[in-house]
């Protein structure tokens, strides 16, 4: 399935084909996008583009392809050029024609945008967790000999003596400003961008108020 190309008499060459598509690597963004999707089918529900009805089986559809993904053949044979396409493939499979309503009002642009940051706030908490286990290792490890004296390095050259678990907190320090970090990113990334069309026509009133609601996030800007 391709996004575009309805205009051209030939096919693009396979060196093409090979450089544009991404749905080797961006595969790891189905279940942000299969969530993404499911949360504009019910915003496209309350402003009356969607009906009940019609919300419930997308939304259906959407939770059977995620189910689907998690086994080893759901990309065996797939052409698509990336994963949002390869989804809304697998949704007109399931769901039929009403799986065109999910673009109402909806740009690639803010698909990626949304995709891209779901899955990053679940990478921070993923690397926070990583190093909170190192963090307590640290610790654990600093307790149990108190009183250790070792040398301290200055320039590849034996210094001042220090006790171990001083040295051990030095580290516990670099990892706990790494841990910090991390969280001002996730905090960044809790911008939401649905809707973000590509022209200012295109704008739907989808509930970004509603949006906007939503504890510990904002939202993004007009594009």
């Amino acid at each position: 399935m391709k996004l575009w190309g309805g205009r051209f008499e030939a096919g693009p060459s396979e060196v093409f084909e090979r450089f544009s598509g991404s749905l080797d690597f961006d595969r790891r963004l189905i279940d942000s996008d299969i969530r993404g999707s499911q949360a504009f089918a019910r915003a496209l529900e309350r402003v009356g583009i969607l009906t009940a009805a019609e919300r419930a089986e997308i939304v259906a559809a959407f939770e059977a392809i995620r189910a689907e993904s998690a086994t080893p053949a759901f990309y065996e044979g797939a052409t698509d050029e990336d994963v949002h396409t390869l989804v809304i493939r697998k949704l007109k499979e399931r769901a039929g024609k009403v799986a065109d309503k999910i673009h109402t009002g909806r740009s690639r642009n803010e698909q990626v945008s949304l995709d891209t940051r779901l899955w990053l706030r679940e990478e921070c908490d993923r690397v926070r967790a990583l190093l909170e286990g190192v963090m307590r290792a640290l610790l654990e490890l600093a307790a149990q000999y108190p009183d250790a004296v070792i040398p301290g390095y200055t320039h590849m050259r034996r210094a001042q003596a220090v006790l171990w678990p001083h040295y051990l907190l030095a580290y516990f320090e670099m990892f706990a400003r790494d841990w910090e970090r991390f969280g001002e990113a996730r905090r960044r990334l809790s911008c939401w961008p649905l809707p973000e069309p590509c022209a200012p026509s295109d704008r739907p009133p989808s509930g970004r108020a509603r949006h906007r609601r939503r504890p510990r996030s904002r939202m993004s800007s007009w594009c």
